[in-house]
């Protein structure tokens, strides 16, 4: 990419998005013009990027030959292994030179392997419009003063550096956001929102779920009314249970669920692909309280993250429950498989599904915000996901979900107790009978006992079998319930600090 073509890139970008407003943004969307826009990337991409021209070639695809969705998707499936492993990065970037992105991030991702993604400016514009649905339509942030307060690691990783720079281009566009960036350092976090926040109408705190918690309970420990700031949550990385985001609302003091919190299912390969809706998280409270409903949805006894997106920026395919998609960015992706089991639902499905369980969220939505023209109602598709199928265990044929478990400690009282870190794992008894043993961490200061322990593993018991109807009805009932260790925070062998938590043990 020259210089003279780089600029014009990022003039047209930054153009197009401060000059248009949201709903023109999201206009695009229609099946037709989706398809014609996935097309056309995939054309834009053979014609520049080296590597995907020496894929093709190797499968003895000619290009000419895609003229149709239809002849789109036989196209062979990219991932890390068989594509992004197996290049030289900067024949994966257009021109198949590294310097057509001007910034580099990291991700290590599962298996710990550092991979690099690059990408350019016009890039992040594209993903800023992910925010600006969240500033705009649930936190109504084009007319409230409000502070952003990136709560994410800063440095090489993508989640902090690309959620700043987005917030500030809202900035730019005229929404009336100020940023600052703490990262990961809770004292500072604390700090900037008890000397600032008092100066905002909001202030918005973006960060990883289990981080925010421990930064709110550790604010309340210091005595800091959370009300008076009127906080929001932008969040990713996790998927957490309804009851959690109750939990937080709670400690927060908010009384507008749907509006008060989103979160944002995102990756470094692309960016931000979805996020949570006031529509979409309605949708997801109902379904928490009928999981008959959420099985006959989602096909699973577990609860899915459920986002809305926009087709014509990301090209979203289902094959055999894992999603793929496709996207432009620094290193563009042509039918990724992310190694995500989930599945996408349209717009007219998703109501129609609901109106025969006698739900309407759109009424309901316009119920809870008290207004008849309720934000957040975007005739979007849903995309629901899982992640990764290897965290779960196998118990009697069933399978159990960290996610069914996690309900089951964020109950009042026992929510006090712990911090919702838990290692799950089936093992045998001296008599090679199979047990369901969690370790589960106590909050700082809190002591193990006996009536704890039985209190926990009732709890989650419940949750089990009114979750998981494999559990149920596959695991005999003595069988059932899980024998619970309570260990102190940080207990190096389970919960070691620094080291990304799995949930999971085999």
């Amino acid at each position: 990419m020259s210089y003279e073509n780089k600029q014009q890139r990022a003039i047209g970008a930054l153009t197009n998005f401060l000059q248009s407003p949201l709903e023109k943004l999201l206009a695009g969307y229609s099946q037709n013009n989706t398809n014609r826009i996935i097309l056309d990337l995939f054309h834009n991409v053979v014609a520049s990027v080296p590597a995907y021209k020496e894929l093709l070639r190797e499968h003895g695809i000619d290009p000419a030959t895609i003229q149709s969705i239809e002849d789109f998707q036989n196209l062979p499936l990219l991932t890390k292994q068989n594509y992004l492993r197996r290049y030289p990065l900067a024949q994966l970037c257009r021109d198949g030179k590294l310097e057509s992105c001007d910034t580099i991030a990291v991700s290590s991702g599962s298996t710990g392997q550092p991979t690099f993604w690059g990408r350019f400016f016009a890039d992040e514009l594209e993903i800023a419009v992910r925010f600006e649905q969240i500033f705009n339509d649930s936190f109504y942030a084009d007319t409230k003063r409000t502070l952003a307060v990136v709560c994410f690691a800063l440095g090489t990783w993508v989640g902090g550096m690309y959620s700043a720079s987005c917030c500030r281009y809202l900035a730019s566009k005229g929404y009336p956001i100020t940023v600052i960036t703490p990262g990961s350092n809770k004292q500072e976090i604390l700090r900037v929102v008890k000397e600032l926040g008092p100066q905002f109408e909001q202030v918005v705190l973006l960060g990883y779920p289990p981080f925010l918690k421990n930064v709110i309970d550790t604010g309340i420990s210091e005595g800091i009314n959370w009300q008076q700031y009127q906080i929001k949550l932008v969040m990713a990385g996790e998927v957490f249970s309804e009851e959690w985001r109750s939990l937080i609302g709670d400690r927060l003091g908010n009384d507008n669920i749907c509006y008060d919190s989103a979160s944002l299912y995102g990756t470094a390969d692309a960016g931000v692909l979805g996020n949570e809706t006031p529509l979409s998280i309605c949708i997801r409270r109902f379904l928490a309280n009928n999981p008959d409903a959420a099985k006959a949805l989602f096909g699973e006894s577990r609860l899915p993250t459920l986002v809305q997106y926009d087709p014509s920026s990301r090209f979203f395919e289902v094959e055999d429950r894992t999603l793929l998609f496709s996207g432009d960015n620094g290193i563009p992706l042509i039918r990724y498989n992310i190694l995500d089991t989930g599945g996408i639902i349209s717009y007219e499905e998703m109501l129609e599904f609901l109106a025969q369980w006698n739900f309407d969220p759109i009424a309901e939505l316009k119920d809870i915000s008290k207004d008849p023209d309720a934000r957040g109602i975007r005739h979007l598709p849903f995309v629901y996901v899982f992640g990764r199928s290897n965290f779960t265990v196998s118990y009697f044929g069933a399978n159990i979900y960290p996610e069914n478990v996690t309900v089951g400690l964020e109950q009042p009282v026992i929510r006090e107790w712990v911090t919702g870190k838990f290692v799950m794992q089936v093992r045998e008894d001296a008599d090679k009978n199979r047990f369901l043993f969690i370790a589960v961490e106590l909050a700082p200061g809190v002591e193990a006992s006996e009536d704890k322990k039985t209190t926990i593993a009732s709890s989650i018991l419940t949750q089990l079998k009114r979750l998981n109807s494999e559990f149920a009805n596959y695991v005999p009932v003595e069988y059932q319930t899980p024998q619970i260790t309570l260990l102190p925070t940080g207990d190096r062998d389970y919960f070691p600090a620094g080291v990304k938590h799995r949930y999971t043990r085999k």
